[in-house]
């Protein structure tokens, strides 16, 4: 692991300060992108993994994820169902953070609360507060990656695509074809259609910008876009290269986003609602 990682803790004032660059409230893809930006954060850094075998987030990512967690509990950060996080009016008076003053503060509230039946270090107890948002999708991706095949991921993704409107979608795989998996026709409003060759890696890693290349130059004149998916991530390399001036665009799709869309769609990913039922006592003074 890089020596010049970043600790949670210090990651906690580039946190505050990509959201304030953002306008005071963003995606988590959003946040970690400019973090990034704004910290120079080098290749070697954000490409390392958190933990390949259980999901397919980047180091700084589940980092970041801790930072998120302490400054919600600190009162400086909230977030929506819709996945956006955002600065509170606390927040807006905070230019420069004492780390440790966080620490200490949350700490406490975590000892307050019960949520810790004996005394554990701040290291021991980030873990479990990310796995609360992570908890699915580490899930998710050890069925991905560990119980379905090369043959069963292609399928799925298959489904994915028709069920997100492709038609005329095929797997088409076959060795010496440049790892082009298979094709289809996206529709956009019905007016509009595009021909799709896409690549589908059931990978737990991140995918580099040489196999975009290869991808590429197998797709040139057959297609219009290209569309790759992976259960890993890809490195920023790969996403430059992806999207490189003069050359046939490619869409990419991550382990994470992958996991939305199934979500979305309804496919393995089941979302359960608990129906809560209040009287309110104002309204029948009305009757």
């Amino acid at each position: 692991m890089s020596a010049n990682l970043p600790t949670y803790d210090q990651l906690l004032n580039p946190l505050l300060r990509a959201l304030r660059a953002l306008g005071g409230s963003g995606s988590i893809d959003e946040i970690y992108d400019k973090v990034v930006e704004l910290e120079h954060l080098p290749e070697d850094v954000i490409s390392q993994p958190h933990d390949p075998e259980k999901s397919n987030q980047t180091e700084v990512a589940y980092r970041l994820a801790w930072a998120r967690t302490y400054l919600k509990k600190y009162g400086l950060l909230e977030n929506s169902s819709r996945g956006i996080w955002s600065l509170t009016a606390k927040a807006k008076g905070v230019q420069e953070l004492n780390t440790q003053t966080v620490l200490r503060a949350v700490q406490a509230l975590r000892k307050k609360d019960g949520a810790e039946a004996e005394s554990k270090g701040l290291e021991e107890a980030a873990p479990a507060e990310v796995s609360e948002e992570q908890e699915w999708k580490q899930k998710l991706h050890a069925v991905l990656t560990q119980t379905l095949s090369p043959a069963a991921f292609e399928r799925l993704v298959q489904r994915v695509l028709r069920e997100a409107g492709f038609t005329h979608v095929e797997v088409t795989g076959r060795s010496g074809d440049g790892g082009i998996d298979g094709r289809g026709i996206a529709r956009i409003h019905g007016l509009m259609s595009f021909h799709v060759l896409f690549q589908c890696k059931r990978y737990k890693g991140a995918v580099g910008p040489g196999e975009i290349r290869d991808f590429r130059g197998a797709m040139v004149g057959r297609a219009d876009k290209g569309l790759f998916i992976t259960t890993g991530t890809f490195t920023p390399a790969a996403v430059k290269e992806a999207t490189r001036d003069g050359a046939p665009p490619i869409d990419l799709l991550d382990g994470g986003e992958f996991a939305e869309k199934l979500k979305e769609l309804k496919l393995g990913v089941r979302t359960e609602s608990i129906e809560v039922v209040r009287i309110d006592a104002d309204w029948f003074d009305s009757v």
